[in-house]
């Protein structure tokens, strides 16, 4: 079973692949690991960095949605209990009553 790095060694070393000008090979070779290793490492680092920067927008764009639903169920409320006291002042007004 290949030997389990602490995650902070793992930050460490995909910051200083991203940083620098070396090859995949020579970071790992440096640290260490096997290039595939660091390659395995840079696509963990990828789906998590895009997942997480997406569901943040995503969260925040679904409360704003949802906030703005309320909003509006909120007005067209209103805006029902205006037309019919509209229809009722209006039927108040017909001559002859």
């Amino acid at each position: 079973m290949p030997k389990a790095f602490p995650q902070e060694f793992r930050e460490d070393v995909i910051r200083v692949y991203k940083d620098s000008d070396a090859s995949m090979a020579q970071v790992a070779k440096d640290f260490g690991i096997s290039p595939s290793c660091l390659k395995r490492w840079l696509a963990i680092d990828e789906k998590t960095s895009t997942r997480s920067s997406g569901s943040l927008s995503s969260g925040s764009e679904s409360d704003a949605l949802r906030e703005a639903n309320k909003r509006i169920k909120l007005l067209e409320q209103e805006n029902e209990v205006l037309r019919r006291a509209a229809a009722y002042l209006s039927q108040a007004n017909l001559p002859g009553k």
